[in-house]
């Protein structure tokens, strides 16, 4: 879809997960392609994040993405996932510029990418963190993906 499709399409931006069909948004990630996640996983996710937002055409889901916070000393985006057939429409960022908005008053705004979305980020005025560390559950998917590395 291109920019001057999606500038076309009525979307509806919502910050509630109160009617979010949660095996829907689960396949949203895997069709993003951001993998298998567990629909009450997501749900547990979502509820616990100070900031988040969900994008419908209609009654379809396209677009989701999430911010954990404390309210004034950091705030970590994450999950930010855009449908196959939305993407390269602007949503994506659009999703990360509102979160990076809501996120305003923190001290630092945090997110980690996969290799191939760093210079997406970076457009975004992301710089990257010379000391990021992190400990992952599925460490060997974690460095698949380019994520970490094993010193």
């Amino acid at each position: 879809m291109s920019r001057s499709q999606a500038a076309n399409l009525e979307l509806t931006w919502c910050e509630s997960e109160e009617f979010i069909d949660w095996q829907e948004l689960a396949l949203l990630y895997k069709l993003a392609p951001l993998g298998d996640k567990d629909p009450s996983d997501l749900k547990t996710v979502f509820s616990n994040s100070r900031f988040k937002f969900f994008v419908f055409e209609g009654r379809k889901l396209c677009a989701a993405g999430r911010a954990l916070a404390d309210g004034a000393d950091c705030s970590y985006i994450c999950d930010v996932a855009v449908h196959p057939e939305y993407q390269g429409s602007g949503l994506g960022k659009a999703i990360v510029s509102k979160l990076v908005a809501a996120s305003q008053g923190h001290k630092k705004i945090i997110l980690y990418a996969v290799p191939s979305k760093v210079d997406f980020y970076h457009a975004l005025g992301f710089k990257r963190m010379c000391t990021a560390m992190a400990i992952f559950a599925r460490e060997d998917n974690a460095v698949a993906m380019g994520l970490i590395t094993r010193d």
